[in-house]
């Protein structure tokens, strides 16, 4: 059994080196993480923009994604019914541009449904945004919906709707018709299913329940796919959200359309 003398110099002697070691440790420690910060803060940064009476929640699947993905995400609601197209898109992207510029330091994406790309088209058409990285639209008006040009004098609607609404119609006098080409490569995701019949009995060809699949297409768009989603639900479903983050990582979509 060892004497209690030289127990005694075994405790100090370790003591000495764990004292001596602890001041490297705390280093390593504080540039690990120093690093995983500015790991942080370099990522690129993804926008979120809901449609039309839709909120955050709607794009929570995707947000979650996401941010599993490695990107910062802004993801908020705004009041869709409270504007017209233009206001909404001075103050909220503007807000969402700040939010990533406090806390990314890589591109901006932008990811949008429905009416939501429209505002993004709406913000470019005045403004420059350093660092744009790419734009995935699901079920965009790009120019507009028959259902708008159907039911925007009944008063329930325009009253449902707001401002913004009543702008969304396909004739010369919607907002879409005077929005010029945008820069940043642009991917448009479209669903071929409807949960509205009625409503797409107003569309004609192809649509999911809101938007006619011609509609959605930008001449300056570089992917375009088709999947079984309505416009409703196409923000939820896994395998858009899959071809989302394929198409900001590589920017074009993984598979072919499901209805080319």
């Amino acid at each position: 059994m060892p004497s209690p003398t030289l127990f005694s110099w075994f405790s100090l002697v370790l003591s000495v080196v764990v004292a001596s070691l602890w001041p490297v440790q705390v280093a390593q420690a504080a540039g690990v993480a120093s690093r995983q910060h500015q790991a942080e803060v370099q990522e690129d940064c993804v926008v979120l923009l809901h449609g039309l009476r839709r909120s955050a929640w709607a794009m929570s699947r995707i947000e979650d994604s996401l941010r599993g993905a490695g990107y910062q995400v802004y993801n908020r609601d705004y009041p869709s019914t409270q504007a017209t197209v233009e206001a909404l898109a001075a103050s909220e992207i503007r807000q969402g541009l700040d939010w990533c510029q406090a806390n990314a330091r890589g591109q901006v994406h932008f990811v949008t449904h429905s009416m939501g790309g429209i505002l993004v088209r709406a913000y470019l058409q005045d403004n420059q945004i350093e660092q744009l990285g790419r734009i995935v639209m699901l079920s965009p008006p790009n120019h507009g919906s028959e259902v708008v040009d159907r039911m925007q004098d009944w008063w329930l609607f325009e009253k449902l709707t707001g401002p913004a609404g009543q702008q969304l119609g396909t004739g010369a006098d919607g907002v879409t018709a005077s929005l010029a080409p945008i820069p940043g490569e642009i991917g448009i995701i479209m669903g071929n299913r409807t949960v509205d019949p009625w409503l797409s009995w107003m569309i004609p060809g192809r649509d999911d329940g809101k938007v006619s699949l011609d509609s959605a297409r930008l001449a300056e768009m570089k992917d375009f796919i088709v999947m079984p989603a309505s416009h409703a639900f196409i923000m939820r479903k896994r395998k858009v959200i899959q071809q989302i983050v394929t198409f900001l990582q590589h920017g074009k979509f993984q598979v072919a359309s499901a209805d080319a």
